[in-house]
């Protein structure tokens, strides 16, 4: 496996090469597309099923296999940082993980199927795939990020955004002060009232919020106010409890105020990253065999719509490690790191760790059992 893997490094580096230096923001990647389904093609991998809605986002497969196998690609990039989480490198491994697959899916009883999976860094296209039902038949589904160091295993954070909009009513600050609603004042007691509510919140909790709209001039009271609040937590059942202590907080600006209040969700809500304890095991014993040294757990750090998928279909999102010279995840330092000969190498041990693991519980007899017997149930 690992020498078809090796097989395709020259064409899985360009294409990683070449996303990098053609960044493209969520739902914008039309030549990163452009570029993965060339590869795909020319391998031999159908489009001929139905296709995603969104216009960056597509469906391939090869192999008629039971046991379906959904690789993921990302390759949205970040404002003007560019490649600032490595998506480029995701791109490439992901690719190269279902050419790794390819030549295994007759003997495994494989259908690999390939999406793209746009906007991870904004909405979360995953989540949008999902709904539409692209994963329902998958039995297992992968992908690699990028990454400072190698571990498998751990979580992420759930996640969730929101417009929230105070509506009062303007007057002129001076001459008629009092015949205003004041809807920057409901930003403020709502995001004093959040502020408050820390002490009494798990540590492990994360709120951050910004005022994106709050009136025009200072002797104009605002009629209109927006702040967006964002929220994190372990587990997407705290980050529910979460929300609704939020929402009562501004509710109050509301209430003090007199303004109403409407609220927009801002993107998908993403849930956490739950991984499956085979697929990790085979992965890591994978990529020991190569000489890498594979963490298996480590803190809940960032969000992911893949976190979506993990909770619907047995799911390994393993971080590929390559040397960053110490820069994290969405700086220009990492982005540079991404296009190095570094990141060339981890692309290629991803794609052999994930296709290998991929194989190990296919060709398990329990743990393929296990797994069709999920896709049977849901």
């Amino acid at each position: 496996m690992r020498a078809s893997v090796d097989a395709h490094r020259d064409g899985l580096v360009a294409l990683s090469h070449a996303i990098h230096a053609d960044p493209e923001l969520g739902g914008e990647e039309f030549r990163a597309v452009a570029r993965v389904k060339e590869v795909l093609q020319d391998a031999g991998f159908s489009f001929d099923l139905p296709q995603p809605e969104q216009p960056t986002a597509f469906a391939a497969t090869f192999g008629t296999g039971e046991f379906v196998v959904a690789v993921c690609v990302e390759y949205d990039a970040l404002p003007e940082i560019g490649h600032g989480c490595g998506h480029n490198v995701n791109a490439a491994s992901a690719v190269g993980t279902a050419l790794a697959l390819q030549p295994l899916a007759g003997r495994l009883g494989l259908t690999v199927l390939v999406l793209g999976t746009p906007a991870e860094e904004s909405w979360g296209g995953k989540v949008d795939l999902l709904d539409a039902g692209f994963f329902d038949g998958a039995a297992i589904a992968m992908m690699a990020h990028a990454a400072g160091e190698d571990n498998v295993g751990a979580s992420s954070l759930a996640l969730g955004c929101w417009d929230l909009t105070f509506h009062g009513r303007g007057a002129h600050a001076a001459a008629a002060p009092s015949e205003g609603v004041n809807a920057l004042d409901a930003i403020v007691i709502a995001q004093t009232a959040t502020a408050l509510a820390r002490q009494q919140l798990p540590s492990d909790v994360i709120m951050s919020s910004i005022v994106v709209d709050g009136g025009t001039a200072p002797n104009v009271i605002p009629a209109r106010a927006t702040a967006r609040v964002e929220l994190r937590a372990p587990r997407k059942e705290q980050l529910d409890a979460l929300w609704e202590r939020v929402q009562r907080c501004y509710e109050a600006g509301a209430l003090a105020t007199g303004c109403t209040l409407t609220i927009e969700p801002v993107g998908h809500p993403f849930a956490d990253l739950r991984q499956d304890a085979a697929l990790c095991r085979a992965y890591a014993d994978a990529l020991a065999g190569i000489g890498r040294t594979v963490r298996l757990d480590g803190p809940a750090v960032g969000s992911t719509d893949m976190g979506d998928v993990s909770h619907r279909v047995p799911s390994i999102h393993p971080m590929i490690g390559y040397d960053v010279a110490g820069a994290v995840h969405h700086t220009a330092d990492f982005a540079a790191a991404g296009a190095a000969p570094g990141a060339d190498a981890a692309i290629l041990d991803a794609a052999y760790g994930l296709a290998a693991a991929a194989a190990a519980v296919a060709s398990d007899p329990a743990e393929r059992a296990r797994l069709l017997a999920e896709v049977a149930a849901r």
